[in-house]
């Protein structure tokens, strides 16, 4: 009779162990399969849920009251059928003999509990304020967020609750006419921004969404909101944009910032006809300032030099600050050269002499050079151009002045940009040091900061050259690139980089899945060939895309070539992930990092240096910068680490890679093959020269 019934009916032994059940238990509880006697009613359930069936079992065995459990199930069309089961003792005397129970399907309960406990919850914890007004605009509901935020009380009434009348004008100001008037809207929903007091008093910036729920025939049942607080975030992207053109020691404009201002008083220059005049100063010593009395004196007489550059030029110029010793004045409106010298000689003399630093005296002085806005210099490119041309003549006439003792002034000149052509020369020469073997590769490892393991390789280029000895990729990959030599070098760096580390994985001194980091330039990206050899290097080598890392300079992000980023998009696809190097350095351009396809973000040595300071140094610029590349979801390397409490201080900050002699000097592949046996035998920690 009961096998025949339309609810799920069961027996089991004193265990709770099936002895029999009709077809409607069977197919609700057991997949429509066989009663196998010996087996627990919810012997279908998922493993982790039929030990929790188990362990209740356990605790209510024994006991004559009825036993209840729910589970789900595995329904045969892919879905999950909730079971509650529902059974009484059989007695016997007094004692127990066996169970009965019935088996019900509660799915629709199961899930809508479970939607309600999620979406109170979700109120519960969001940080959004969320706020219903009815028809009349009274408040009918608020979440924690609302009424901490937005002071509002749904148990006031509206007479009492000032800050839910101010809140609610405030959106209704924002918000179209239209979308509260009867009748069929267009539109139920708008998103906006509405200024908003506080209760602590502050003023905050909200963006707001607003539903308006109505009635079937038109008429406004109720409107809810949802308002975020973005005053933080506001005042956040407000301040990371202005570090993008600004120094963050000085306060001036950055290179990117004064690179735009050129192009603009050149185009000005070629309605007005006014003369438009660069200088480019480099401070004398204040390396020795740095290493001698240390970079805290040095920031601050950097900061002094700043303030006399600003006082010793006229209000329409504008000083920059590009790089750590180096400065820029945009003049326009000279009449000619001579007035050009004249002021340049004038910040000299205003840079030069005594300043006293925390009691102790320091000589300060200048080399300057200076380059006037020519038709010989400019012509035939864009404005742009024009002013990268102009800022990199008066670099020339600098190293001039550097050159002739110093402390000088210097125009650029025809004999300067003759000069120039003897860089074809060294240009000619770097083709054959490729052919001829004069190149050679040195690297220094990347370290996990929490886990103190080396996780990547960075490959640096060295130029043996054989008159001027070893010569940095600074004084020979600009020629590289203009002459097209970087495409074949960038190659051979790659396959030389690829074959060592595999012989170091191969004979166990690193991890086999380290990573190889390698920079490349603007030019390489631009290629379009660059990716089929890449992957092809990658192939011949055996070495898999992901352990790949190209690193490109800042300036990288503020080119938008779009065959840069077809290129950066298929070396992602082949696996290969990108780096921005030295980010912060100057060209930092923080809207082009949100679109740009990066995975890693390298923090420039200069900011990095003084992490760790007892007064916090750059402690807040980095932290931002770090929590700015997570936002983005991108790793964050540190660069020049240097001391124990930087890595320490990173490791605070949340900085996901270190780099520098703190980790491991750069190192040929000999010595750092070396370096990495002695690391691994643990027979000394590691550290500069290590």
């Amino acid at each position: 009779m009961t096998a025949s019934l339309p609810v799920g009916v069961f027996e089991t032994d004193t265990d709770f162990r099936l002895l029999a059940a009709n077809d409607a238990f069977r197919d609700l509880a057991l997949g429509g399969g066989p009663v196998v006697q010996g087996t627990a009613p919810w012997s279908h359930a998922v493993p982790h849920v039929r030990t929790e069936c188990e362990r209740a079992w356990l605790a209510h065995s024994g006991d004559p009251a009825s036993f209840t459990c729910e589970f789900p199930v595995p329904s045969p069309d892919g879905s999950t059928v909730w079971v509650r089961l529902n059974s009484a003792a059989r007695l016997d005397g007094g004692r127990i003999i066996g169970w009965v129970g019935s088996a019900v399907d509660v799915t629709p309960v199961v899930e809508q509990s479970s939607l309600s406990d999620q979406l109170v919850g979700l109120l519960d914890v969001s940080g959004d304020a969320v706020v219903v007004f009815d028809r009349v605009g009274s408040l009918t509901f608020a979440n924690d967020t609302a009424r901490s935020l937005l002071g509002v009380d749904p148990t006031r009434t509206v007479a009492d609750d000032i800050a839910a009348r101010t809140y609610m004008q405030a959106v209704r100001d924002q918000l179209p006419r239209f979308m509260l008037e009867t009748g069929a809207a267009a539109t139920n929903r708008w998103e906006g921004e509405i200024a908003f007091r506080s209760p602590d008093g502050l003023p905050r910036t909200l963006t707001v969404i607003v539903q308006v729920v109505r009635e079937s025939d038109g008429t406004v049942h109720h409107w809810a909101t949802i308002a975020r607080d973005i005053t933080e975030e506001r005042q956040a992207r407000a301040e990371l944009d202005r570090l993008a053109t600004h120094d963050a020691l000085t306060g001036l404009p950055n290179r990117v910032l004064f690179l735009r201002k050129t192009t603009e008083a050149l185009e000005r220059a070629g309605t007005t006809g006014a003369n438009v005049a660069v200088l480019f100063i480099d401070l004398d010593k204040l390396k020795h300032v740095n290493d001698t009395i240390g970079h805290a004196v040095g920031d601050q007489l950097i900061v002094s030099i700043a303030r006399r550059l600003a006082s010793a030029t006229r209000p329409s110029d504008t000083v920059a600050r590009i790089s750590g010793d180096e400065f820029v004045v945009l003049c326009e409106g000279v009449l000619d050269e001579h007035v050009a010298l004249d002021v340049a000689e004038r910040v000299r003399t205003s840079i030069t002499g005594q300043v006293v630093l925390q009691g102790i005296e320091i000589e300060t002085g200048a080399s300057i050079g200076v380059a006037l806005a020519t038709d010989d210099l400019l012509t035939g490119r864009s404005a742009a151009d024009a002013a990268v041309t102009l800022l990199h003549a008066a670099d020339t006439a600098m190293y001039k002045a550097k050159q002739r003792g110093r402390g000088r002034s210097e125009l650029y000149s025809e004999q300067m940009r003759a000069a120039a052509r003897e860089r074809v020369q060294l240009s000619a020469e770097l083709e054959r040091a490729l052919a001829g073997g004069e190149l050679d590769l040195v690297y220094q490892p990347i370290e996990l900061a929490h886990a103190g393991r080396v996780s990547a390789v960075e490959a640096f280029l060295r130029w043996n050259h054989p008159v001027r000895g070893q010569l940095s990729p600074a004084s020979f990959l600009e020629l590289a690139d203009e002459s097209g030599l970087i495409g074949p070098i960038g190659d051979w760096v790659l396959d030389r980089a690829c074959r060592d580390i595999g012989a170091w994985a191969a004979a166990g001194l690193v991890d086999p899945a380290v990573s190889l980091h390698v920079n490349v330039s603007r030019r390489q990206l631009a290629d379009t060939s660059f990716v089929d050899r890449t992957v092809a290097t990658l192939r011949a080598n055996g070495m898999d895309g992901a352990r790949l890392v190209c690193e490109t300079g800042e300036a990288t992000l503020v080119d938008a070539n779009p065959a840069i980023l077809r290129t950066v998009n298929a070396l992602k696809r082949a696996g290969v992930r990108i780096a921005v190097d030295d980010f912060g350095s100057g060209y930092s351009s923080l809207a082009s990092l949100r679109t740009f396809p990066a995975d890693i973000l390298k923090i420039d040595g200069t900011l990095v240096r003084d992490v760790g300071r007892v007064d916090g140094g750059d402690d807040p610029m980095v932290r931002s910068i770090i929590q700015l590349a997570h936002s983005l979801e991108l790793s964050v390397c540190a660069e020049w680490v240097t001391s124990d409490d930087q890595l320490q201080r990173l490791r605070v900050l949340g900085c996901d890679l270190v780099q520098g002699n703190r980790i491991g000097a750069a190192a040929t592949a000999d010595e750092f093959a070396r370096r990495m046996g002695v690391r691994r035998s643990g027979e000394v920690p590691s550290g500069p020269g290590n």
